[in-house]
């Protein structure tokens, strides 16, 4: 009878723990590429796929930024502001399989740099978005800004680590109404693999970079809610040449 207990118990245990879904990236079949381009690389070491902006988005980009210039000029307007970039902003995601994604973990290696001819503010802007409604524009995002991880001014490397959800809350806002609450340190290099986890349960969610124990930023109050639930998706910004390998997604 206790040999039997222990079996019942353990095939309970084995049933009630949820499966990890793995993808090696060595390639991007099976995912949706939303206003970017992949192939299938060997970057230092790893099979992984690299992504940019497509074609099509690029122009795309250059003629919203073109009309906003031409705007600018007869209206006399100065340099704009972040809000003005956010009002034209294109999605780059690279979406899994997974579409039903609440809460649980993600881990996946990624690099990212800042593009061949990109501008000043460039970073090398690269993620995973969470919770991504079939829209393509409603997701929770955990990113990174590789570049500033070793930067000579401290508070660049203060905003190395970021959460947003778009479209509601950018960064900018989040920095405007809650500085420093949404963003933190983390010792990260451009063009270098670095390992992700992030841990979501109900509205909160926690990001660990490299394997550290303690983790990199915390956030008590994800805005898609305790109950939000869509795909899982690799994010990446426009200026942005990134790289992507060993996708693991378990749902809780």
């Amino acid at each position: 009878m206790h040999r039997l207990l222990l079996s019942v118990a353990a095939g309970l245990a084995l049933a009630g723990s949820a499966a990890a879904q793995t993808y090696s990236l060595d390639s991007a079949d099976g995912f949706e590429l939303h206003n970017a381009v992949a192939e299938s690389v060997t970057f230092q070491g790893k099979k992984a796929i690299r992504v940019k902006t497509s074609d099509e988005a690029a122009e795309r980009i250059a003629a919203q930024r073109r009309a906003a210039a031409a705007r600018r000029k007869t209206s006399g307007g100065g340099r704009p502001g972040p809000g003005a970039g956010e009002a034209n902003r294109v999605n780059h995601l690279i979406i899994s399989p997974v579409k039903d994604f609440s809460s649980g973990t993600i881990e996946v290696d990624m690099a990212g740099q800042p593009g061949e001819g990109s501008s000043g503010g460039a970073r090398g802007f690269v993620g995973v978005s969470f919770r991504l409604q079939p829209d393509n524009h409603t997701y929770d995002t955990f990113y990174l800004r590789p570049t500033n991880g070793r930067a000579e001014a401290q508070e660049r490397r203060n905003h190395s680590a970021q959460y947003i959800s778009h479209p509601d809350w950018p960064w900018f806002r989040l920095r405007s109404e809650s500085p420093s609450k949404y963003e933190s340190y983390v010792d990260i290099e451009p063009a270098k693999w670095i390992h992700v986890k992030i841990e979501v349960d109900g509205e909160k969610a926690r990001l660990y970079v490299d394997g550290r124990e303690q983790p990199t930023l915390i956030v008590n109050d994800l805005k898609s809610g305790p109950n939000g639930k869509g795909a899982v998706a690799l994010w990446f910004e426009g200026s942005t040449v990134a790289h992507f390998a060993n996708l693991k997604i378990t749902k809780k």
